[in-house]
């Protein structure tokens, strides 16, 4: 794939070749909210029809976008840790790329996983790690987790980034042996094909109890998390094109793209 196409994208008067669906995780008034108030992100989301309507649908919850009806089942997280703006973005990036372009699997793709935490440029929800949470029934990532699980989701990417002083502190890729080796197979082939750290542990929710992708992996669905570099609150310079990359290489360890 030349990465020219993937990041410089057309955004208007598009013709959209595959199934389009948004739905929500969780449409309480408590989880949603206005992301446009989060300046840094907002100011760089391209005027795009598609991203208005899920901006819109944001303020009544946690949105849910299914692109594609066949194959296989995937799913891509952002916004777990609303002050991580660069893989936000980059979700809108992705399904502007989804929609415009072949796949043969369907993808679901949840922007922005705590709409209020967006907005308020925070890391938690109202006190909460939701990172730390999925284990805890009512929590929004728990909503997700239970989603992932009831639709049979094949695997589960999440996408994060870090500061320099923060952990990792570098770009990266998080996986586990056991009990789902194949998340390691994963971790494996993004770290290849971008360079970045991978940092695999031997047995899920040893060091991160709670982490949605430990939670995943534990439940024998395969996931990784996968980080970028930026300041938190702040998307830095092409960092959001580089998260877009790491979904980009998600999808493609399962051959989505025609």
């Amino acid at each position: 794939m030349d990465r020219y196409n993937l990041f410089n994208q057309n955004f208007n008067n598009q013709t959209f070749i595959n199934d389009f669906d948004m739905q929500f995780i969780d449409s309480s008034q408590f989880s949603g909210a206005y992301i446009s108030a989060n300046k840094r992100l907002y100011n760089q989301i391209p005027n795009n029809n598609i991203f208005k309507d899920i901006l819109k649908e944001s303020i009544k919850g946690v949105p849910l976008i299914k692109i594609g009806n066949t194959g296989k089942k995937l799913i891509i997280v952002s916004g777990v840790h609303g002050n991580e703006l660069p893989p936000q973005l980059a979700s809108l990036y992705l399904i502007n790329y989804l929609l415009t372009n072949k796949i043969k699997d369907t993808v679901y793709i949840i922007p922005f996983a705590s709409p209020y935490a967006t907005m308020n440029n925070s890391r938690s929800f109202k006190g909460i790690d939701l990172n730390r949470s999925t284990f805890i029934e009512g929590s929004l990532t728990n909503n997700i987790f239970e989603l992932i699980k009831s639709q049979n989701i094949k695997a589960v990417g999440d996408f994060h980034s870090t500061g320099i002083n923060s952990t990792p502190g570098i770009e990266a890729v998080f996986s586990s042996s056991n009990p789902t080796i194949e998340s390691y197979n994963i971790a494996k082939f993004i770290s290849n094909k971008l360079g970045c750290k991978l940092l695999n542990y031997p047995k899920a929710g040893a060091n991160y109890k709670g982490a949605l992708e430990d939670e995943c992996n534990l439940e024998g669905i395969p996931s990784v998390t996968c980080e970028v570099l930026s300041p938190f609150s702040y998307i830095k310079k092409d960092s959001h094109l580089r998260s877009l990359y790491q979904m980009y290489s998600f999808l493609s360890y399962f051959n989505v793209f025609k």
